[in-house]
């Protein structure tokens, strides 16, 4: 069997809609108003296996954070092509609904971001107040991003600086905490619902309200020790959700609200959406982290795609290798990583089924 992951997002969907085709499931496509890096049709695909009217529903989704679909799709196309937890699934009563490409852009492009600039994670605030302001991230907006690239010296020292007085958990929750004052900025939440924020909340309306109890493991990369799936609890600060989460996936289970996670304490949070948008499901939701490489370089991979978008003058041979290390940053190109995470996947599918199917 060729390999479930994909070097392209066009053959990442390509995977994913042959996967989909082959075990029987008709997919839904809701197409983006851009084109992707080659010129190829972009869209968040949307698969259900099993009944429309399910009462316990498990989502499974990809590339949130665009090029962290890299590792999310191939989690995607094994669960579609493994007949053994679809079978499981079913027995259990559970139906698994697959979201492709929730920022279809991003995957194309090799981007964290949408094609608004826009972190998906950072979204999902109510516009119609006023937004959080993060002052920190005003403090070292100037640092992040240079007149040049490679940062020189005086700004490579003003960094060290920075992290020396506060830290890297100081700098990392300065910048990813998220921000809504600079628009070409680094985790720029944005000032309206981005497109992926919208369909996304069109496919929960469409799936998610006959449900009763609905759990979400939402796929990404980033964070923490290479290949280790962090699982990060994606749910409201409620202390019963906390501990449905602990008793379904163990008592490892992270949260941003007590310190515990890899993550900081994030506002804008998507997973929100299955509160607003199915009310009447009891709502159990995980973040699946998996480590790539140390923050400092995935900071730095960051920090260069960000400047290159806003310097697209950059010579080839800088446009590559920039592209080339925010890869690396999301997601590590070999087995022994890749069989890492498909197995710590699969054991968190079978745990949310397990635990949604005795409710």
């Amino acid at each position: 069997m060729s390999s479930p992951f994909s070097s392209s997002y066009a053959q990442a969907r390509a995977k994913f809609l042959q996967a989909a085709d082959a075990a029987g499931l008709r997919v839904e496509s809701h197409l983006h108003p851009l084109r992707g890096r080659d010129g190829e049709e972009l869209a968040m695909d949307v698969a259900l296996d099993g009944p429309a009217d399910a009462s316990h529903l498990l989502i499974l989704s990809s590339a949130c954070h665009g090029v962290e679909g890299y590792c999310g799709s191939g989690v995607q196309v094994n669960a579609l092509q493994d007949s053994a937890w679809r079978q499981t699934a079913r027995a259990q009563g559970v139906a698994v609904l697959y979201i492709h490409a929730l920022n279809p852009h991003g995957f194309s492009h090799v981007r964290r971001v949408t094609h608004e600039n826009v972190d998906l994670n950072r979204n999902f605030q109510d516009f119609s107040q006023p937004l959080p302001v993060n002052e920190a991230y005003g403090e070292v907006e100037p640092l992040l991003l240079p007149e040049v690239w490679p940062p020189n010296a005086a700004n490579l020292q003003a960094t060290a600086d920075y992290i020396a007085q506060h830290g890297m958990v100081g700098l990392q929750a300065a910048v990813s905490r998220g921000q809504h004052q600079f628009p070409q900025g680094l985790f720029f939440g944005g000032t309206v619902p981005t497109w992926s924020n919208l369909t996304l909340r069109h496919v929960l309306r469409q799936h998610g309200q006959r449900a009763k109890h609905l759990a979400w493991i939402d796929l990404h990369t980033g964070l923490g020790p290479s290949g280790v799936g962090e699982r990060i609890f994606a749910c409201a600060d409620d202390d019963a959700a906390l501990q449905r989460a602990r008793a379904w996936w163990g008592p490892e289970v992270t949260s941003i609200y007590d310190g515990s996670s890899t993550s900081a304490f994030l506002t804008g949070l998507m997973w929100i959406s299955a509160y607003q948008e199915c009310p009447q499901a009891e709502y159990t939701g995980l973040a699946m982290e998996y480590g790539t490489q140390p923050m400092e370089q995935v900071m730095m991979a960051l920090r260069a795609d960000h400047w290159l978008h806003l310097h697209p003058e950059a010579p080839a041979e800088l446009k590559a290798r920039i592209k080339h290390d925010l890869m690396a940053a999301f997601y590590t190109d070999t087995d022994a990583w890749r069989s890492q995470i498909l197995a710590q996947a699969q054991e968190a599918m079978h745990q949310a089924v397990l635990g949604l199917s005795h409710h």
